[in-house]
């Protein structure tokens, strides 16, 4: 499964206390996001994972937004990146 990130995610089960859940469902509602994305970018902050970084990644918003379907890019990758050489 991917998340909108196009990170893979995994399912799992955590138990909270009544005060936790009623926390978590208020953020939730209030940044209209599920509950499991605020437990996400929670645990994101406080570990400071790769997924933590990739959504600080100021270049992870250009994806997509060019036309055609990248093989330029990818084929030439280098010239974008460093300039063409030649």
């Amino acid at each position: 499964m991917l998340n909108d990130g196009g990170l893979a995610i995994r399912r799992t089960q955590i138990y909270l206390e009544d005060s936790q859940y009623e926390l978590l469902r208020s953020r939730a509602r209030r940044e209209g996001k599920s509950m499991a994305a605020v437990i996400r970018e929670i645990l994101d902050e406080y570990l400071g994972g790769k997924a933590s970084m990739s959504r600080r990644d100021p270049l992870r918003h250009a994806i997509g937004i060019g036309k055609g379907d990248g093989a330029a890019v990818a084929e030439n990758y280098q010239d974008y990146l460093y300039g063409d050489k030649s």
